[in-house]
């Protein structure tokens, strides 16, 4: 048995977001849609993990596992329920938040938007709406005095995802498999309104600001044509967001399993395949294949795994799974690729949005009861990695 060394100063951590553990998020368009009239989602997301109250703990807990870094979400729904208006008491919410974060040595990773919004902005016009850029800056200067102490500002998570659903990908088929042909108009007001923060966190020294963009590691197959159909498909759904990510301070890498494309597109995941509780295939190489994508196209910005995970209810797999994604990190970084850290998905079973609770990725469940958090055997073999810096492989 040798080891692998990771350098002194690697983010080893977790990663959240807010609608998915906090719990009444009533304010945001997607506890409308929850709760519509023949929603498709499996189940509204309630009190979820009530990590609403509950942060210092899971927060603690985190930290006596070994983790020093937490990525998070602060909710723009709650920051502005209604436009124009500031709830200063949500806003004392999150500096309580990067406060015990800092107060146990883990490094704040804060996320602006991911994936849900205020339902008047989405009333409003959504991301179609021209002054949606403004109105993300403005909610960026909004939540920029709390910021103090935070290094890592992601504007917008993984904006691909978000504007193949509003090109009509439907909630429950956020896979890999089959994605929707994004709204381009969308991706330019993303593109726009993620610039427009930029802009607005720039004007505070030491804040290191970038996107998190979902990569795919696509694979073309044997047949003819398929490397150009691979090109087609995969240039409007991730290639395009990693190039426009060059000049940012940093680049957030989410990765989970790959998909084959074929001269005719996609391909479903082939039969005797082990699958996750996702339906996506088990592959941990899909970080590295990320980390080498986004490199390449966003001309060398540095890099950070900001999402990388399973869902299973085997919790071995899960240590296979990150084993393998770790060591795929490390040769990436041998290679000379700027990598700055790795954010586990997640750090609590989480509401997977159209899916429920069914899918867990967490490294800690909790009992739907009582919230009573259970730490499980990975979630202490990946922390002593994170203490140590030293992922031991075998010979």
């Amino acid at each position: 048995m040798t080891s692998l060394r990771f350098p002194d100063g690697f983010l080893w951590g977790a990663a959240t977001a807010a609608h998915q553990i906090e719990g009444n998020n009533v304010n945001s368009n997607w506890w409308e849609m929850e709760h519509r009239p023949g929603s498709p989602v499996v189940e509204p997301s309630g009190d979820a993990a009530d990590s609403y109250h509950r942060f210092a703990e899971d927060i603690r807990l985190l930290a006596e596992l070994g983790m020093n870094t937490y990525r998070f979400s602060i909710e723009w729904a709650r920051i502005e329920p209604e436009r124009g208006f500031v709830s200063r008491a949500e806003l004392a919410h999150y500096r309580r938040m990067i406060d015990t974060c800092l107060e146990h040595g883990v490094e704040p990773v804060v996320t602006l938007m991911h994936f849900t919004v205020p339902r008047w902005f989405e009333r409003d016009g959504f991301w179609r709406a021209d002054d949606a850029p403004e109105l993300f800056a403005r909610y960026t200067e909004t939540v920029l005095p709390i910021l103090d102490g935070v290094r890592y500002v992601c504007t917008i998570n993984e904006p691909n995802i978000a504007a193949m659903l509003a090109g009509g990908e439907k909630a429950e088929n956020l896979v890999a498999h089959g994605l929707a042909f994004p709204d381009l108009h969308v991706a330019d007001q993303l593109l726009a309104s993620h610039r427009a923060s930029r802009e607005v966190l720039a004007g505070r020294g030491g804040i290191l600001s970038g996107w998190t963009i979902a990569t795919q590691a696509f694979h073309a197959t044997d047949e003819e044509g398929s490397a150009e159909k691979l090109h087609e498909y995969g240039y409007p759904r991730d290639f395009w967001y990693l190039e426009n990510s060059a000049g940012d301070d940093f680049l957030g890498v989410q990765a989970y399993t790959r998909t084959f494309i074929g001269p005719n597109g996609p391909l479903p995941v082939a039969e005797g395949v082990e699958t996750t509780l996702t339906g996506w295939e088990f592959f941990p190489p899909a970080a590295e294949l990320g980390l080498r994508s986004a490199w390449e196209l966003s001309g060398q910005v540095p890099l950070m795994v900001t999402e990388n995970g399973i869902a299973t209810a085997d919790d071995s797999r899960r240590r296979a799974y990150i084993q393998g994604s770790l060591e795929g990190v490390h040769r990436a970084m041998a290679d000379g690729i700027d990598v700055r850290g790795f954010q586990y998905w997640s750090l609590l079973d989480n509401y997977e949005w159209a899916s429920g609770y069914r899918p867990t990725f967490g490294l800690i469940g909790w009992d739907p009861e009582t919230f009573a958090r259970t730490v499980k055997p990975s979630a202490r073999w990946y922390g002593q990695i994170a203490r140590s810096g030293e992922l031991p492989v075998a010979d």
